[in-house]
């Protein structure tokens, strides 16, 4: 299809970008910090890092990986933090020192952090006191040979920092009691690499830099292998689009509250404003909305991304109507579908636009970005500088404007493919065009529209839910003898999970069917509704049809 989309790009935004601006992340992240070495990088809970000190830090990071814990290049460290201070230095330290990282969720279940860990075959792991629980239980069975424990308060200085860790360990009750020898505490490995050389590691555009976790139709979580250059290109282009709004700003703020270990958060908030030299305020509990709006009132920032409940519970959170908004000029939606009435409340009270994006954990993740300033309008908005987008049909074959087909992409932030699943990653690929799942149109002008979803993934406040794996841990479950997830449309987190029940055991107790869910499932994926039926809809092969259980609750009353 011909670029048609290029007429409707905003002032100052270029249609192609040059890709080997930055040999690697590593590159990008050091120019920076030479070029903002005095202004503040991340702030958090009221402790701030300049580019300097952080560089310093994820620098002497990088040299204990290479010196001290007998890793070499290329192997897998994960990293298991919420968003605090650690987390940046940890994550630019394993890149420098030419490892890749493997984000974990802090909420995993003990189950699936034991999946990721031995699917990814992470050696080592930075890890939150909090959840070091966890990881005891399951550690045997991986291949986890270090492990960097750090407390919340750990890099916030004296007193915060103490008196933070003390709250949390004796007061709150929030770190579990664990043991496992031979840990090590996180600040320890920094002290011990502090003012020493690193060794520099030649990283390249094609070397991987992350195993991305995500969910597969299968149930079971892969992980999308993503380069350093997929993401030097992806922040790139997403400055391009964000760049000129930044013309007037001097060291802008920006609100991180997504998680970084979420791919949106981690390129659109911690790598494109590492670029841009911005600093991040790191919100480590952004379900605490009255203490959020707190932080807000502290700053006048220029940018925040989030998803639709985030930008929806803010909006009915007592005092952020008070928020100083004069230097907003970007709010960015993304990982789930933006409401109409969310956005036209947004700006209300805002006075800024509430602008839709969209990508996937293989696209690094920005794909399509509408143009800053445009009214809502439905859309997800323009494919980004050097990135196009074509509907197909299922043979691979490209449709007109106007006709409905699957969303495919293709660019240099594409994913060369899964972590060892050649036949997944076969799957999702017509030729070099990166089939998306998602099913959608072009209209005339170029806005790319979704209509609907080929997957049967369950879209919980911006989190990807994959049926098959809370199906499988259902079954699981005595007494059970057919289970289907689907999605259920729900007005605080916009699906939810709803779970259908063919009882194999007349007794079976909901109660502790769902109990078995949370012990073995993220809160998130735990079923929210629970429906028992004498039989499920299936197609003449057997294959349960989800489909029509879903349009059964999307029925009007």
């Amino acid at each position: 299809m011909d670029r048609i989309w290029l007429e409707r790009y905003p002032p100052g935004v270029p249609a192609d970008i040059a890709v080997d601006e930055h040999a690697s992340i590593n590159s990008m992240f050091e120019r920076s910090c030479a070029d903002y070495s005095v202004r503040p990088a991340f702030t958090n809970m009221g402790a701030t890092l300049s580019y300097a000190q952080v560089e310093a830090l994820s620098r002497a990071f990088a040299v204990w990986l290479q010196t001290k814990s007998g890793l070499k290049r290329g192997d897998r460290v994960a990293l298991m933090m919420p968003n605090i201070l650690q987390y940046p230095i940890a994550l630019y330290g394993v890149l420098r020192a030419g490892m890749v990282v493997v984000n974990t969720n802090p909420l995993y279940t003990a189950r699936e952090l034991e999946h990721q860990l031995r699917d990814s075959g992470a050696k080592a792991i930075v890890i939150l006191e909090n959840f070091a629980h966890v990881l005891q239980e399951i550690r045997p069975h991986t291949s986890v040979e270090k492990v960097l424990v750090t407390g919340v308060g750990d890099l916030l200085g004296f007193p915060r920092g103490p008196l933070v860790n003390f709250v949390l360990r004796r007061v709150r009750k929030q770190v579990p009691p664990w043991s496992m020898p031979g840990s090590l505490r996180f600040k320890s490995a920094l002290a011990a690499g502090l003012g020493q050389k690193l060794d520099p590691v030649p990283v390249g555009p094609a070397d991987p830099a992350f195993l991305q976790y995500t969910g597969g139709t299968t149930g079971v979580a892969k992980a999308a292998v993503l380069s350093h250059g997929n993401i030097v290109a992806n922040l790139l282009q997403s400055s391009a689009w964000i760049a000129p709004a930044m013309a007037a700003q001097d060291a802008p703020v920006v609100i991180t509250a997504l998680p970084l270990y979420h791919i949106f958060s981690l390129t659109a908030n911690c790598f494109m404003f590492t670029h841009l030299g911005a600093r991040n305020i790191l919100i480590t509990n952004p379900r605490d909305f009255p203490g959020f709006v707190a932080e807000l009132k502290k700053y006048r920032f220029f940018f925040i991304s989030g998803v639709n409940t985030l930008f929806n519970a803010l909006l009915h959170t007592p005092g952020f109507d008070g928020v100083d908004f004069s230097a907003l000029r970007v709010s960015l939606g993304g990982g789930m579908a933006v409401q109409a009435v969310v956005a036209a409340r947004w700006k209300a009270v805002t006075g800024c636009i509430l602008t839709q994006a969209w990508g996937l954990t293989e696209t690094s993740p920005a794909a399509c970005i509408n143009p800053l300033g445009l009214d809502f309008n439905g859309s997800i908005g323009l494919p980004i500088p050097s990135t196009e987008i074509s509907i197909r049909d299922d043979n691979g074959v490209e449709l007109g404007v106007g006709a409905v087909g699957e969303i495919c992409v293709r660019g240099p932030q594409v994913t060369r493919g899964y972590w060892n699943r050649p036949d997944e990653t076969a799957k999702i690929f017509h030729g070099d065009w990166l089939r998306t799942g998602d099913v959608g149109r072009i209209d005339a002008q170029g806005f790319v529209f979704i209509e609907d979803r080929k997957k049967d993934m369950i879209l919980v406040s911006g989190f990807n839910v994959y049926p098959n794996e809370v199906e499988g841990v259902a079954a699981e479950f005595p007494g059970v003898l057919e289970a289907a997830a689907v999605a259920q449309p729900d007005e605080t987190s916009g699906e939810a999970v709803a779970l259908f029940i063919v009882k194999k055991d007349p007794a079976l107790d909901p109660e502790a069917l769902l109990a078995h869910c949370r012990k073995n499932l993220t809160g998130y994926k735990v079923p929210k509704h629970l429906y028992f039926r004498d039989e499920l809809p299936k197609s003449n092969v057997g294959k349960i049809l989800r489909r029509t259980l879903r349009d059964e609750l999307n029925q009007p009353d």
